[in-house]
């Protein structure tokens, strides 16, 4: 079957009761990102209230009939979105289904290749192409979905708002302001709809009630790190250290297997050896970034038992979540890149240091925002900030492992490896090849005037 080409206002018929709307843009560097969302609308046009309302923080109708499935990468730099909704799981009342998007970090004039596709669910068949362009909207209708006179039809509506995402959904009786907050990031870096602000969580304890296990292996490691740092030259070297996760939906059998916790706890060695305080910042990231708190030495077992996981995305809502943890599923199930980097990097402006900030990056790939990745690290090469990537297994790392290769740049402020498991890796040398550039960029920086003269500090 050959998929119908509509024009704006244009309608058809839908020969499936059951679509994936697929939203399509090219990735292009310095655009900004796209995401896709629907309204379930009532006869007056309107939600019946913010339930109604399915987009990246809220995946999932309580009916089931509409579903936020998520981004992916496709061949030729096209990125996609979708949205998937069955015509038989309505509820009564809901007369149609809107299909909209909006944009992170720009407008949509500044979008290419803008397209909304309808796919057979059953059998992927393409149905319906609908090309759109746009000029100064941040938010557009694309379309809607709709019963008449017993048919499922489509409509092409290609209407556009300046207000963004917040606006668009006022619009339609969502209530922004008073209680669902789309607009609002909290404390963590991600949006908090309609949620009680988190509580921060009780201090940790002092590092002698770990277990006598946990303590023996984080003095054997901090001694590693240290014997790492002399081999470099920089025995006693000071750092702010900042840890962060990957957390897309393929990384989902690194969590359940605990090869993450397993990196956090050899990573809170290295901030113990390197910090004087021995905490360690914190983010984790898929399609959005969240900030954690920070790590704790004494508060360890308690700190990766609450926020070293990853929640299932279509069980948005469900459960309760204690103190200071982030909502997972809320920080969606792709791969974004660019904006925890860019994230962390106004953190470290917000809270200088004396001491350089040494940021130590787990992925296991996937990566496909190269332009806007080089844009983030080159941008970042005059800040006191060195950043080491680690890949885990085999995978697409994209820019990250060209980076060192990469012309005009004053300072190498990365580093990458990768492995097939770290499992396997004995700690010092996953220590030797996290610091192998970390000391010598330490020296470049501070003859660059990046970062200043070592301060003295008094001997232990």
């Amino acid at each position: 079957m050959n998929d119908i080409s509509l024009s704006k206002g244009a309608n058809c018929v839908v020969p499936a009761t059951a679509v994936h709307a697929v939203l399509r843009w090219k990735a292009v560097p310095g655009a900004p990102d796209v995401d896709a969302t629907a309204l379930l609308l009532t006869a007056g046009g309107t939600v019946r209230g913010d339930g109604d309302f399915v987009f990246y923080n809220q995946p999932r109708h309580a009916s089931g009939a509409v579903a936020h499935r998520g981004k992916r990468t496709e061949p030729d730099g096209l990125v996609a979105d979708t949205v998937a909704v069955d015509r038989n799981g309505l509820e009564a009342g809901v007369e149609r289904v809107v299909l909209c998007a909006a944009t992170d970090g720009g407008t949509f004039g500044e979008v290419s290749g803008l397209t909304l596709e309808l796919l057979d669910a059953a059998t992927g068949a393409a149905l319906v192409r609908y090309e759109m362009s746009g000029g100064p909207e941040t938010a557009f209708v694309c379309g809607e979905l709709y019963v008449r006179d017993g048919r499922w039809k489509f409509r092409a509506v290609g209407q556009g708002y300046d207000t963004g995402l917040a606006g668009l959904a006022t619009d339609f009786g969502v209530a922004v302001e008073d209680d669902f907050g789309v607009a609002v990031e909290d404390d963590f870096g991600v949006a908090v709809e309609g949620d009680e602000p988190v509580p921060t969580p009780p201090a940790a304890p002092a590092e002698e009630h770990l277990p006598v296990d946990l303590r023996k292996r984080l003095a054997l490691r901090k001694e590693q790190v240290s014997v790492s740092l002399r081999k470099h030259g920089a025995d006693g070297l000071r750092a702010r250290v900042v840890l962060v996760l990957d957390a897309s939906g393929s990384m989902s059998e690194l969590y359940d297997d605990g090869v993450v916790a397993g990196v956090v706890e050899r990573m809170a060695a290295v901030a113990a050896q390197l910090d004087d305080d021995g905490a360690m910042g914190a983010w984790v990231f898929a399609d959005r970034p969240a900030r954690l708190p920070d790590l704790l030495l004494g508060g360890l077992p308690e700190w990766i038992s609450l926020h070293v996981r990853l929640d299932d995305p279509w069980q948005y809502g469900q459960g309760e979540r204690r103190a200071g943890q982030v909502a997972m599923s809320r920080i969606g199930w792709g791969n974004n890149e660019p904006k925890v980097i860019a994230k962390v990097r106004e953190d470290v402006r917000k809270e200088p240091s004396a001491d350089p900030t040494l940021v130590l990056f787990f992925s296991d790939g996937g990566v496909y925002e190269d332009e806007r990745i080089e844009q983030q690290l080159r941008a970042a090469v005059k800040e006191p900030v060195f950043w080491q990537f680690v890949g885990l297994g085999r995978a697409d790392y994209g820019v990250l492992e060209r980076f060192d290769t990469l012309p005009n740049r004053s300072l190498d402020n990365v580093g990458f490896f990768a492995v097939d498991d770290i499992t396997t890796l004995s700690d010092q040398e996953l220590y030797d090849r996290l610091l192998s550039q970390f000391p010598a960029w330490v020296v470049a920086a501070r003859r660059a005037g990046v970062l200043g003269p070592e301060a003295s500090r008094p001997a232990p």
